[in-house]
């Protein structure tokens, strides 16, 4: 056999074709093309659109699973969670009724005592509720304005409350408005008791760059612990009494001072506090105050002067009834 008879072309599966190097070229111009027709003239726009609205099913079919799924567990946990809460909203309910029932005891066995010793019953404390207006625009104060004011009823030392517990005082009224002074402020005071040991102290604002009370003149050697709950003493005429004031936080005693620096955290929400009530003074429910008795010098110097007066009276009556007697004796003679 010939050679120039055998076949030399290589078979298909060795075939090669273009090369590697103009298939890139041709990609490359393909994809560049592709590109600029998108993105100049918009020519895959519809093809793209068309594309999406038929892949649209398969991708809401190929979704059920797992929102079904996802849809399934989440159903599972928010059952789980009511059947907790549930739970706990029962325990704190029983605990709910029983503390209402201890109430009702004690206030009927509080106004069994009263009526025992005779002791007029507690004041009745009027409010008006309110809402925050702005800040004052000292940063160096603590102080609000509310949208009540002397056409609600609002008086000038009002204590002002919320839920929680005391907020401040109001500080000055104006018709449609006022400006309460919140108890962190560095010019508030207020009267406290403790509710652990029933100590009597005075809280004043402006501690730890004015987030927080203090407790001034207190005794080194005093009985007080972080963790002591402070209440409105109720004697300043201002603040009911058994409002919750704050709790003491620190307690610095030293060897080489007189007083122990102490700090508490009040317990109203200073920040953030947008409704609150305004009360009325204690001092305005009260009765009034009796007159003071004369004091006894006074009382003696009046009694002085009293028979300093009759004496005279006395001695003037004499002189005249002495005067009278000659001049009558004259006329009776012959």
């Amino acid at each position: 056999m010939s050679l120039g008879t055998i076949d030399r072309t290589p078979p298909p599966f060795f075939r090669q074709g273009p090369s590697a190097l103009t298939k890139l070229v041709l990609c490359s111009a393909l994809a560049v093309f592709l590109m600029a027709a998108d993105t100049r003239f918009k020519l895959t726009r519809p093809l793209r659109a068309a594309l999406a609205t038929a892949l649209l099913p398969v991708q809401q079919a190929l979704k059920w699973p797992v929102r079904l799924a996802d849809e399934a567990g989440g159903y599972l946990q928010g059952l789980d969670a009511a059947r907790s809460a549930e739970n706990a909203a029962r325990v704190q309910l029983a605990r709910q009724a029983e503390r209402v029932a201890r109430g009702d005891q004690l206030a009927q066995e509080n106004a069994r005592l009263r009526a025992l010793l005779e002791l007029r019953p507690a004041l009745a404390v009027p409010s008006v509720s309110a809402e925050v207006l702005y800040e004052a625009a000292d940063p160096y104060s603590r102080k609000l304005f509310i949208d009540r004011g002397e056409r609600h009823g609002v008086t000038l030392g009002a204590p002002v409350v919320n839920e929680a517990g005391v907020l401040g005082q109001v500080t000055a009224v104006y018709p449609l408005s006022a400006l309460v002074t919140l108890l962190t402020d560095r010019d508030a005071a207020i009267p406290v008791l403790n509710e652990r040991t029933q100590q009597r102290s005075a809280a004043f604002g402006g501690a730890e760059g004015g987030g927080a009370l203090e407790l001034r003149f207190v005794a080194a050697n005093a009985d007080v612990k972080a963790g002591d709950r402070l209440l409105t003493s109720g004697i300043d005429g201002v603040y009911p009494p058994g409002l919750t004031v704050g709790t003491v936080t620190r307690v610095d005693r030293r060897a080489d001072a007189g007083f122990a620096r102490i700090l508490l955290a009040p317990a109203a929400g200073i920040d953030g506090v947008r409704h609150l009530l305004v009360l009325q003074p204690t001092a305005q429910q009260m009765p009034p105050r009796p007159e003071p008795a004369p004091e006894p010098a006074k009382a003696d110097k009046s009694a002085k002067g009293a028979g300093k007066a009759a004496a005279k009276s006395g001695a003037a009556s004499a002189t005249a009834a002495a005067s009278a007697a000659p001049a009558s004796a004259a006329g009776s003679r012959p």
